[in-house]
């Protein structure tokens, strides 16, 4: 497989490094294909993005490279064009990519790997070792030092290096198609290595799939107090509690996890899921006046990281489960800001400002959610039966303790009470569209962000959002997206477009109704007639 390092960065001086790099490494291909070997495309990916990390530069770790895979519908172990690698940068926001590949010839392992530089169009010469398998770990020492030459090594390895046999095993734990396999993988993994911290915590994310919380919490709370990653163990430890309805316990865990805030944390963002639990804890097992009320926690939490949406949706929900609509109605969208295709968030604020008396504004809202989703109408059953105006159980539990990410708005965006709104949405909105239109994608969709934050519901910003995402292979987000622009604002090309998204997605029917309404309502669309003819 192929892994690249793409530079959304602007232009550094001449021989300079960039300031803040981020770098991308997708697993290498494995240039013969032998089955047997195909573990090893994974674990170079990890292998040099540890030793890109201890020497300072910014790797781009494994699970934000899992999700941007999973946005874009690619199978993790498939060989990918640079092409394909270069939109999971942008994706992930990398500065840069690496591609590469590998062989045995007998015992000897062969790696070639080399530097795609996307701002300047330029491709670094490749780079190349070979050694005996079993000297693995020191030829992607000897590799990371040769990609990265201007950057000084680590005086000492952060950790000793666990026998080949628990690593291989680790790394195909990572990547088997089954939970049964994984966990069979990792416990071999743990078995060669019984201090394996890092196969205990994968082994927890197994676990937790398959909603075995106890063998889960078995495996975060084998990790040693002394482990670098004993921190996230102790996270993933209250996560489990908390899905076994042990309460009190967790709330002691996440308490003093907010409270402790250990160095070389990511303060702000663990900090903020950490009393995102506690406000989830509190909305399950009840409050009192000594644990502090769910909107206590979690307008701590929202302040501490104010671009998550699912802190923002917290503490709206929190605030309608008791009634309050104009807090509610206040955080909802503030979180619809952020996370315009959450059906979730407008389905409450539908109930917020249906609480409130705005009857047009709730129906619409209830619209939109009902678009978005179709489980609705078992949620509205549920609140009838609870008599609350929604149902409990939509809170958000935060499974780990790093930043999810999203939008993050410039504070010169949000400070807008002394400018024109509107001046601003259409400032955005027009560089949006000029920058899309020169496929700068990475750039236009944070500049329709910023006019998406300003106004939510702004149609043209999500049609071109609908048209980068379709245009980046991600169909169900285009999908999600378009249908918010036609809520917004019935128009032709919405609908053309999500016709074709929903091509993509195999979905001919849908695909065909949104090409007849199209026509409905401008009879000589071309871009409508001519899809419905290629359809027949």
């Amino acid at each position: 497989m192929v892994a690249v390092l793409a530079v959304c960065a602007p232009q550094p001086a001449e021989g300079q490094r960039p300031v803040a790099d981020r770098v991308l490494v997708v697993p290498f291909e494995n240039a013969r294909h032998e089955p047997r070997l195909q573990w090893l495309g994974e674990a170079s990916a990890v292998l040099l993005e540890d030793q890109f990390r201890a020497r300072g530069v910014g790797a781009i770790t494994r699970d934000e490279r899992v999700r941007a895979f999973e946005d874009l519908h690619l199978p993790l172990t498939a060989s990918l064009s640079h092409a394909t690698v270069i939109k999971v940068g942008h994706i992930v926001g990398a500065t840069q990519v690496i591609v590469g590949q590998f062989g045995l010839d007998g015992g000897t392992l062969r790696i070639e790997a080399h530097a795609i530089r996307i701002d300047v169009g330029r491709v670094e010469p490749e780079v190349s070792e070979q050694a005996p398998l079993t000297d693995l770990f020191a030829s992607f020492r000897r590799l990371a030092s040769r990609l990265a030459p201007d950057v000084a090594a680590p005086a000492a390895p952060p950790q000793s290096n666990p026998p080949l046999t628990a690593f291989e095993n680790y790394i195909k734990g990572l990547v088997a198609e089954n939970p049964v396999a994984q966990a069979a993988f990792l416990e071999a993994a743990i078995k060669a290595l019984p201090a394996y911290d890092r196969a205990e915590l994968a082994l927890w994310d197994v676990r937790s799939a398959a909603d075995d919380h106890v063998s889960a919490l078995a495996a975060a709370r084998a990790v040693s107090p002394s482990s670098p990653l004993s921190l996230r163990a102790r996270f993933l430890a209250g996560v489990s509690l908390v899905e076994l309805k042990r309460y009190d316990e967790a709330f002691a865990v996440f308490k003093g996890w907010a409270e402790e805030a250990p160095p070389g944390a990511d303060k702000s963002a663990g900090i903020a899921a950490a009393l995102n639990n506690l406000g989830v804890i509190q909305i399950r097992r009840g409050s009192t006046s000594d644990t502090g009320t769910p909107a206590f926690f979690l307008t701590k939490a929202a302040d501490a990281d104010p671009g998550d949406a699912d802190f923002l949706f917290n503490l709206g929900y929190a605030y309608m489960l008791d009634r309050n609509n104009q807090a509610a109605i206040y955080w909802l969208r503030e979180s619809v800001r952020r996370d315009p295709g959450d059906p979730d968030a407008h389905f409450v604020l539908a109930a917020a400002l249906q609480g409130s008396s705005s009857q047009v504004e709730a129906e619409r809202e209830r619209e939109l959610a009902r678009r978005l989703s179709s489980r609705y109408g078992e949620l509205e059953r549920r609140a009838a039966l609870e008599k609350l105006p929604v149902p409990k159980g939509l809170e958000r539990l935060r499974e780990e303790p790093a930043s999810r990410g999203g939008l993050r708005v410039d504070p010169a965006v949000a400070n807008t009470a002394q400018r024109d709104q509107r001046e601003l949405v259409t400032f955005h909105l027009d560089r949006g569209r000029r920058l899309f239109e020169r496929e700068a994608d990475g750039e236009a969709m944070s500049e329709l962000r910023r006019a998406i934050y300003l106004s939510p519901y702004e149609a043209q910003a999500h049609l071109l959002i609908g048209r980068i995402h379709l245009r980046a292979g991600r169909p169900q987000e285009a999908v999600n997206a378009l249908k918010i622009s036609i809520w917004s604002e019935d128009t032709v090309p919405a609908h053309v477009v999500l016709a074709e998204a929903y091509l993509k997605l195999g979905n001919t029917a849908g695909a065909r109704a949104e090409l007849e309404r199209a026509l409905v309502l401008d009879p000589n669309s071309a871009d409508a007639k001519r899809m419905l003819a290629e359809m027949k």
